[in-house]
């Protein structure tokens, strides 16, 4: 259990605080998997009643982070390929349609703040820093999310990012699996130009490309245990 959760600016909604903390501690890993959820424990590290944290646990396992069992024992979820691959594809498409409905009220603050985080975005890229590109990547897209101005879109993409966001971090500490510096400079590029169809596309095929990897996991798999069961037959008397 994480001993020292953020008490700095606590939202007026402690069911949000909790909410907050449970998620950035799974999405980390600082839950692992498989972790049971004890009330007792989670009231005492974040300092809140049971009944925010029930809301919270409750809003977690819809996002697919945790699971309760029939005898109501609460765990964090194990990675589940099939369920990214949902959340990715909803992802995608949200955020094609946050950029479509950007583009007309993109100002030119609104471009600089996408280049801004792209220049950060590249840079931990480059020194292999997995938060700070991720909270870059966060930052670039949320700019169009926020000029979108579809009220929808934040909860929307809160029930589907963190589990994104966590199977990134465990199994591509390399950010191999999420766009490159050059599809965000496309996006830039499509939306500086008013192509808001263009843009969107560009949108929604950044953030296949964790789809895309994630399809191959099955088969990695099958060619390792398919490696390992040669092996075995190779050294038998």
């Amino acid at each position: 259990m994480p001993l020292n959760p953020s008490r700095a600016e606590r939202p007026s909604s402690l069911r949000d605080y909790a909410y907050r903390e449970l998620r950035d501690a799974i999405v980390s890993g600082e839950l692992a998997p498989g972790e049971r959820l004890r009330d007792p424990e989670l009231e005492q590290w974040l300092g809140v009643s049971r009944t925010p944290i029930r809301e919270a646990i409750a809003r977690l396992e819809i996002a697919g982070l945790v699971r309760t069992e029939r005898a109501k024992q609460t765990f964090v979820a194990p990675f589940d390929t099939r369920s990214t691959l949902a959340a990715q594809r909803i992802a995608a498409a949200l955020h094609e349609l946050a950029v479509r409905d950007a583009v007309p009220q993109l100002t030119e603050a609104d471009l600089d703040a996408m280049r801004e985080a792209n220049t950060r975005f590249a840079a931990a890229l480059q020194a292999h820093d997995v938060e700070a590109a991720i909270a870059a990547d966060d930052d670039f897209h949320g700019v169009a999310v926020r000029a979108s101005a579809n009220p929808l879109l934040p909860g929307l993409l809160e029930q589907v990012t963190p589990l994104l966001r966590r199977v990134e971090r465990a199994r591509f500490g390399s950010l191999a699996g999420r766009g490159s510096v050059a599809d965000h400079d496309r996006i830039i590029a499509l939306c500086g130009a008013g192509l808001a169809d263009e843009a969107g596309v560009a949108a929604r095929e950044n953030w296949s490309t964790l789809g895309r990897l994630l399809q191959l996991e099955p088969q990695r798999d099958a060619d390792a245990d398919a490696e390992a069961g040669a092996a075995s037959v190779t050294e038998t008397p």
